[in-house]
């Protein structure tokens, strides 16, 4: 067993689905410097949706397993003993059902990427013709709302016992997303069903919260790093970097961990009413400037964030879109310095020794993008200015995943996963100017003509010319030429 200085959770509290590294390199940890701080009921009960490689890994080594933060300055190991099991709820969905419902069951939280809360772009709300959301109002558990809302059903005609649903996505309010996601299913269920669960639904309670730490994929260096760290072997390590944030609302129906408590390698999370300001911060000047820098990066043959960052161009570029296309659409939550905010998001981003593929951050592009482009770009828009720097973030995004015939944009960028990949190469033949209106529809709230047509100047620009010159078309320099 891997030495942890974590006490030994006194029960299970929260039930959390997403095994994810995000998860196990986040909140754990976080939870896990709580626990030091002031012991409680807070064990993780953490749940795969799908896949069984990292629950049954950990549940072989005793629920442990290591955060590696990696910095150019070193390496050091944190073992968060906070899960108290794990479980896989397409291979055991009752067993997990059971646990959303258990009275122990205090909180329930989420990591399930943007992606796996199936909400329909066009509305911003439950997508009901999603065949895993149809088929879940039916009975079954296949996706993270199904199985939510089938579990709060449970506990409504359990006992009704309060509980608090916790989403740590990178959603615009994700509480209120989740909330209106969780009562649009349970209006959509039969009318027994929807009778027991609508009225249990006003007692949940689902507090905003931002969630912020780079963490790469897990890859053999990691896993050597880990050994070399522990003195045993570790099937699945979690790379980080050093720094982590959390802020969230204090909206907990019943009780929490102390989370606001320092530890483990990580900072107190911030209790404030204020999480939109925080997130738009992070959802705009860090996730927004991060998907440039990939999609720049990949097309520029750079597997890595850090060696992306690194390229003048691109760096350039990414000064720009966070200082004048997303930092005058942000109003900074007090206590935040904006200028020492952007100078450590740049800090973070040349971490050479973290390993951050650029495949990763530019994937699910469609949906990311629809949090980072159009809110930004509407504001710029309606007082007379063009964000150049957005549309450059749009047409790069295309040219990776659906690029125009006989332009090749790379293996990084074909390695990019994107849900709509099939739907944008069914119009990559046609005019460019279609083929970006259909790109642009997907990312939700129309927008004017004259942004669409600065995304096919700069689209054009990509395929015809590459990065350099399209960097330099967006930053005026090819004009004023």
């Amino acid at each position: 067993m891997f030495p942890t200085d974590t006490p030994v959770p006194h029960g299970t509290g929260i039930v959390h689905i997403g095994l994810s590294n995000f998860h196990r390199a986040h909140q754990a940890v976080h939870t896990a410097a709580a626990l030091a701080s002031v012991e409680g009921p807070w064990g993780i009960l953490g749940v795969a949706p799908r896949s069984a490689s990292v629950a049954d890994a950990m549940a072989a080594q005793a629920n442990r397993y290591a955060v590696v933060e990696i910095s150019p300055a070193g390496e050091r190991v944190v073992v968060p003993g906070v899960h108290t099991g794990t479980a896989v709820a397409a291979r055991d969905p009752q067993r997990v059902l059971a646990a959303l419902a258990a009275q122990s069951t205090r909180i329930i939280s989420l990591t399930v990427t943007e992606q796996g809360y199936t909400i329909d772009p066009r509305t911003g709300g439950l997508d009901l013709d999603h065949p895993g959301i149809r088929a879940d109002l039916a009975g079954a558990t296949s996706t993270a709302v199904g199985l939510l809302t089938r579990g709060l059903l449970r506990r409504a005609r359990a006992h009704g016992a309060p509980v608090t649903v916790l989403s740590c996505d990178n959603l615009l309010g994700n509480g209120d997303v989740t909330a209106r996601l969780a009562r649009e299913f349970a209006a959509a269920l039969p009318a027994d069903e929807a009778g027991d669960l609508v009225p249990y639904l006003h007692t949940v309670t689902f507090p905003n919260s931002m969630v912020d730490r780079i963490v790469p994929a897990t890859t053999e260096t990691t896993r050597a790093a880990a050994t070399r760290l522990l003195g045993a072997d570790d099937a699945v390590p979690v790379p980080a970097e050093p720094f982590s944030m959390w802020a969230l609302e204090d909206r907990f129906a019943a009780g929490r961990p102390a989370w606001e408590h320092t530890g483990a390698g990580v900072p107190g999370a911030v209790f404030t009413d204020d999480v939109a300001g925080y997130e738009l911060l992070k959802l705009r000047l860090l996730n927004g400037t991060h998907s440039l820098i990939a999609y720049l990066g990949a097309l520029a043959g750079e597997d890595l964030i850090a060696r992306s960052a690194a390229r003048p161009s691109i760096r350039g570029a990414a000064e720009r879109v966070l200082h004048d296309d997303y930092r005058p659409t942000v109003r900074v939550p007090a206590g935040i310095d904006a200028d020492d905010y952007a100078t450590t998001l740049f800090a973070r981003w040349s971490n050479t020794a973290l390993g951050h593929r650029t495949r990763q951050v530019g994937s699910d592009g469609s949906l990311k993008l629809a949090q980072r482009i159009p809110g930004p770009a509407a504001e710029h828009l309606a007082a007379g200015r063009m964000p150049h720097h957005l549309a450059l973030t749009a047409a790069a995004w295309l040219a990776c995943v659906a690029p125009s015939p006989g332009f090749d944009p790379g293996p990084h960028a074909a390695a990019m996963a994107e849900p709509a990949r099939e739907r944008l190469a069914a119009t990559a033949s046609g005019p460019v100017a279609a083929h970006v209106r259909a790109a642009l529809d997907l990312l939700g709230d129309p927008l004017p003509a004259a942004f669409a047509e600065r995304v096919v100047e700069l689209f054009g620009v990509v395929v015809r010319h590459g990065v350099e010159a399209a960097v330099a078309e967006a930053a005026g320099e090819r004009r004023a030429a």
